[in-house]
């Protein structure tokens, strides 16, 4: 079987149902996005990209210990009922006990908080149509994009719970800035998100 790299991302591999897709994820070491029967081989990040993330989530982890929320690396999927998605983050945050796809332990459907790192091979869609599927899970209400070239972090927070196209858009770009994340209740500096960083 061949799959197509996400280069672009929007490139049309093997078609797969959902079972043998998932069948097929519980075994191979690449990871894949499932799209409607669509399978996308996902690349592999950078050192950059890893490390960040990283970063991010032992920062993060510490700040919510004492707390009800969960955070989640990049071995669970979020799994997006509207359009049949199946997708990995780089993190994701959920409050109180989350909510699986069905008899699964493995795909999440009510993350509130989506971190992404950004890639060259994948940046467009993080931004476009990973977002907009993002926005169609009832509590997602805030997203991170972070670029791995420069200090530099986009924000996106739901003003508005009870609706989908309220969308507050932040620009946080040097490394004194601290980003307060308005679903947590909670502030984390960019000098923490990018330590050892070398830009």
């Amino acid at each position: 079987m061949v799959f197509a790299q996400t280069s672009p991302p929007e490139v049309i591999t093997t078609r797969l149902t959902l079972d043998e897709y998932r069948a097929m994820e519980e075994t191979n070491p690449e990871r894949h996005e499932y799209r409607n029967g669509e399978i996308i081989t996902m690349s592999g990040g950078s050192e950059s990209h890893s490390a960040i993330a990283s970063n991010f989530l032992i920062y993060l982890g510490f700040l919510l210990r004492d707390t009800d929320f969960r955070l989640y690396n990049s071995d669970l999927r979020v799994w997006i009922p509207e359009y049949q998605c199946g997708t990995y983050t780089d993190l994701m945050v959920v409050n109180g006990e989350p909510e699986f796809n069905s008899n699964r332990n493995d795909e999440i459907l009510n993350p509130m908080l989506i971190v992404e790192v950004l890639s060259p091979s994948t940046e467009a869609y993080d931004r476009g149509d990973k977002f907009r599927k993002y926005r169609s899970i009832t509590s997602f209400c805030e997203y991170l994009l972070v670029s791995q070239t420069e200090p530099y972090i986009e924000q996106y927070h739901n003003l508005d719970r009870n609706s989908n196209d309220r969308w507050l858009w932040q620009v946080h770009s040097h490394l004194e800035r601290t980003i307060m994340l308005h679903s947590l209740n909670v502030e984390i500096s960019l000098t923490e998100i990018y330590r050892r960083i070398n830009f």
